[in-house]
């Protein structure tokens, strides 16, 4: 069972969705979470702090779906197809409430926050090209913390292109993920014959 805060927080992903920030009063959250008005105050101080806690529970259901699809068993090559084709695929799945999240934190404080809420993926991507460089199979002046960060944000927004503003046909996705690909095996100096 879920406690109130996260509660609050399904029940806010729910009711941003449906009407939309600017529409939404904290009346409508605490309605649907089953919870008094003055109890969404002891967690967040305002209808956008929700933001935040929204974000943590995204990057919580991005990382379990690339622990699910990426197979720490599998060549590097693979495992860098696996990653990009989980991100997109997470996309495309929440895209509505990424584009959510993204408008909230950037119509508040926030935004701030992100690299904060990120941060556990920041560590998972690190380790990922911390075994592919002890691997060979990467440069081996790779900067680790700098690439994680790199990767992801080139990864996600070339999801985030095909599924938040164009809404494309998956013809479209497939070959932006081949691109990405090839650009990141490039970027990260991949060596195939030390696979």
């Amino acid at each position: 069972m879920m406690d109130k805060k996260e509660r609050i927080v399904h029940a806010a992903i729910e009711v941003f969705q449906e009407k939309g920030i600017e529409k939404t009063k904290i009346a409508d959250i605490v309605k649907l979470a089953g919870i008094a008005q003055g109890t969404y105050y002891l967690y967040f101080p305002s209808k956008l702090s929700v933001m935040p806690a929204i974000a943590e529970v995204m990057v919580e259901k991005l990382i379990a779906r690339v622990h699910h699809e990426v197979n720490s068993e599998a060549i590097f090559v693979d495992r860098l197809k696996q990653l990009v084709d989980s991100i997109f695929l997470y996309t495309s799945e929440y895209r509505e409430v990424l584009a959510l999240v993204y408008a909230g934190l950037a119509s508040s404080e926030h935004i701030r926050q992100w690299e904060t809420v990120y941060q556990p993926f920041y560590e998972w991507i690190s380790h990922f090209l911390q075994t592919a460089k002890e691997e060979g199979v990467v440069r081996s002046n790779l900067n680790i913390e700098s690439t994680a960060k790199i990767l992801i944000g080139l990864v996600e927004s070339a999801a985030e292109q095909i599924y938040l503003y164009d809404h494309t046909d998956e013809d479209k996705a497939k070959q932006q993920k081949e691109e990405v690909l090839t650009f990141l095996k490039c970027g990260l100096g991949y060596q195939p014959s030390a696979n």
